[in-house]
């Protein structure tokens, strides 16, 4: 399993991970890229632990994804299975599961300080915090991918499933948005992964 984790995660986490995932009895599956999540925790019929997460995520992602539902098992078995799935419980779990992670040996220096504010109060993803969210996705391999929030106003982008949007206003902390083909408007996050498709002529943003 070591060798495993070596090839996902930064060399310096790679111990205790694999502590924590023999101490908790989880089965790892490591899986293709699935769009709508980066990982996920559940427990089997046989009362196994199985954790899923994409092979796709950069080193620290993929730590931060292992670690997230990691929290998830322990919250369940320590406060019950009614708790929600990212309240209290599971804020303070995380927080105490990463805490050994956060020192530069793990993660680089320029992303120590947007860790450290993001778990003062962690959310149920990273990808809500966009200053994180951004910093991480610099070490991503190239890809055609932007945020919703990088996509100029007017400009057209492509979901995953190929269905084309325009982007619209901003309402609070996410963007309206206008599907092409059927002229509805969706609510989109603005750390949501999209291609950008050059618009004939951009629009200027009031």
């Amino acid at each position: 399993m070591t060798e495993i984790l070596e090839k996902y995660i930064p060399q310096a986490s790679v111990a205790s991970a694999f502590e924590l995932i023999k101490t908790h009895n989880v089965h790892l599956k490591i899986v293709n890229e699935r769009v709508t999540r980066h990982g996920d925790y559940r427990k089997m019929p046989n009362g196994q632990h199985q954790i899923t997460v994409n092979a796709s995520l950069n080193k620290y992602r993929f730590l931060i994804t292992l670690v997230h539902e990691i929290a998830h098992l322990e919250a369940f078995t320590k406060y019950g299975r009614f708790i929600k799935p990212h309240g209290i419980e599971w804020k303070r779990t995380f927080q105490l599961l990463m805490l050994p992670y956060l020192r530069p040996e793990v993660f680089p220096n320029q992303l120590l300080p947007l860790l450290a504010r993001h778990f003062k109060n962690p959310k149920a993803s990273s990808d809500t915090d966009a200053a994180l969210s951004l910093a991480l996705k610099q070490f991503d391999p190239e890809n055609d991918k932007n945020y919703i929030f990088e996509i100029p106003f007017g400009a057209h982008f492509r979901l995953y499933n190929g269905k084309i949007f325009k982007r619209g206003k901003q309402r609070v902390k996410r963007f309206e948005c206008v599907e092409v083909s059927t002229g509805r408007t969706y609510l989109f996050n603005p750390n949501a992964e999209v291609e950008f498709l050059t618009p004939p002529n951009p629009q200027k943003e009031n």
